[in-house]
């Protein structure tokens, strides 16, 4: 009866437990909504239709906080489609929209094109943040223009960059300060888009009005400002290469400027540095790790992707971020992440972090850039790993070395890197400090540094101001090496597994073998038993016997990211 009631006591124990566990993912589990769908997918409301340029014209209101303005979308029609997806994120409003179209791509300034139609509120179905506007027919191939007339007081920033929005702040004089901060959250939070990381525009202009007390930066060229004779001034700033939806931003500020030449491999690049009128003097000193920048990636990476619009740093009223062609920066003027070195190594002390890693997206992010958020593996362990890279270059292999180990401390391997497709979601925080560590890892396998520097430059020359997926990148990093990585990726990058070495030893015979791996998992290893030498583990024990030769040290490199168990 005793043994009875005990078994009874433990199943109901087991159940509990079970249900809480269950009850516990069920709450964790996100649940993606029509929104998200929307939001993330090249859905039939985008997919017919390629973005060519985007002609934006906004004026900022700092009394209120708001914006009015319009956007000029010139688009090419690739197939048939019903309705045209325009993102703009509540609480603004569109007020009118007009299509217009040509035949020839080349529409001067001036030149009146034919209004195509002129929709009415009716006509336009809202759904959240989007609105689907019903279209004819057009000719495939052919050239087109929407103009959305906007307005409203935008979402603001709550912890810029991470929680984006608009940023409406005081400089330390209690002068205006603004910029937008909107990776993730998306471009549609301060301007009508295709927002989606799939299609960027061919090239863009923002032409921006603000006070005339004060000065406007943006990405690419100035091509000029001008005076509206009532208080405001407008500038116009225009890209001409392509860009991503969320790197297309303004500052607003009390900036001066200076600038240098600097001699790269595709001749005279223009690097411009916009400060906030005080900063001017700790910047001259503090912006001289621009030009080491640039020096050590183009090693790495291959020319500078953007000479046509130059490379300018931009004090911000945020951290940072790598708004192509006008890095925002906001480290405080200060080594490291705000002054700390996040490997513990000391070596992230001997330079500015967010000048290294946020010009690092230069070549992934900007130049590279995924066509899902979910693959945002590829902007973030590149970059990641591009602070080793550039540590490597001015301190030396055993610098890099230290660096990159250092950072392992902050993986935390809560959820794969590789986040759900279609849903604007990304993955684990990981895809930085692992993801790094797992190209680290890949570099030992490949064994051969300059082969490994062509494969980086090789990266961006083929993928040249494109938009890809992880397994065009996957593919061409185990084409160009020669080695199968597809079973490494899918270990690092879609489970939150570390392979685990599991190894047996006496005085002359080594036995090991790997667990916690997915099926088939394949790494070679660099090991030191009785010196360096390389093993192939598979999830079956092996045997190393180097009778009479061995000794009882045992060491796997460290440079690999994996870790080691010995056992009886």
């Amino acid at each position: 009866m005793k043994l009875k009631h005990l078994l009874l006591l433990f199943v109901c124990f087991l159940y509990i437990g079970l249900t809480q566990t269950q009850a516990q993912l069920l709450k964790e589990k996100k649940v993606y909504t029509h929104a998200d769908t929307l939001r993330g997918t090249n859905g039939p409301g985008r997919v017919w239709w390629d973005v060519i340029k985007y002609d934006l014209h906004v004026k900022f209101n700092i009394e209120d906080s708001t914006i009015s303005g319009w956007n000029v979308i010139q688009f090419k029609a690739l197939k048939k489609g019903e309705v045209m997806q325009i993102d703009l994120q509540e609480p603004l409003i569109v007020d009118s929209i007009k299509f217009t179209f040509s035949d020839t791509l080349k529409i001067k300034r001036g030149v009146t094109a034919r209004y195509y139609t002129n929709f009415k509120e009716t006509d336009i179905k809202k759904d959240g943040n989007v609105y689907m506007i019903p279209i004819k027919e057009y000719g495939n191939g052919s050239y087109n223009f929407i103009t959305i007339y906007y307005h409203g007081k935008p979402q603001i920033a709550k912890r810029p960059p991470w929680d984006g929005g608009l940023i409406w702040k005081k400089d330390a004089n209690n002068n205006p300060w603004v910029s937008i901060a909107c990776q993730g959250l998306g471009a549609s939070v301060w301007y009508p888009c295709k927002d989606v990381q799939i299609d960027e525009p061919d090239s863009a202009e923002m032409h921006i009005t603000i006070p005339d007390s004060l000065v406007c930066v943006g990405n690419g060229r100035l091509r000029g400002k001008i005076n509206n004779g009532d208080g405001t001034v407008t500038y116009d700033w225009a890209v001409v290469s392509p860009i991503n939806n969320y790197c297309l931003i303004p500052y607003i500020g009390k900036y001066v400027h200076f600038n240098e030449m600097y001699k790269g491999e595709k001749g005279n690049l223009t690097m411009d540095y916009w400060v906030l009128d005080y900063n001017l003097e700790k910047a001259k000193k503090q912006f001289q790790d621009a030009p080491r920048m640039m020096k050590a990636f183009e090693y790495w990476f291959g020319p500078y992707p953007f000479y046509e619009d130059g490379y300018k740093l931009v004090d911000a009223p945020h951290l940072g971020m790598e708004h192509q062609s006008a890095t925002a920066y906001g480290n405080g003027y200060l080594n490291g992440y705000n002054g700390t070195d996040l490997s513990g190594s000391g070596w992230g002390l001997k330079w500015d972090f967010i000048i290294i890693h946020e010009s690092g997206h230069e070549w992934f992010a900007n130049n590279i850039t995924t066509k899902d958020i979910a693959d945002m593996w590829v902007h973030e362990g590149f970059t990641n790993y591009s602070e080793t890279l550039f540590t490597e270059y001015f301190y030396g292999k055993e610098a890099a070395t230290d660096y990159v180990i250092g950072t392992r401390k902050r993986i935390l391997n809560d959820i794969p890197i590789i986040g759900p497709y279609g849903v604007n979601k990304e993955g684990s925080g990981d895809m930085y400090y692992k993801g790094g560590n797992m190209l680290h890892t890949i570099r030992q396998v490949i064994n051969n540094d300059a082969l490994f520097r062509n494969i980086l430059r090789g990266l961006n020359k083929t993928f040249y101001h494109q938009t890809v997926t992880t397994k065009q990148i996957e593919e061409y990093i185990s084409t160009q090496s020669g080695n199968n990585f597809s079973k490494v990726f899918d270990q690092y990058l879609r489970t939150i597994q570390i392979p685990m070495l599991e190894y047996k030893q006496n005085k002359y015979k080594l036995q090991y073998r790997y667990i916690n791996c997915i099926k088939n998992f394949k790494l070679p290893l660099k090991i030191n038993f009785k010196g360096a030498r390389w093993i192939k583990p598979t999830a079956a024990w092996q045997t190393l016997n180097l009778y009479p030769e061995g000794n009882y040290k045992f060491s796997v490199d460290p440079n690999f990211y994996i870790n080691t168990k010995k056992v009886d």
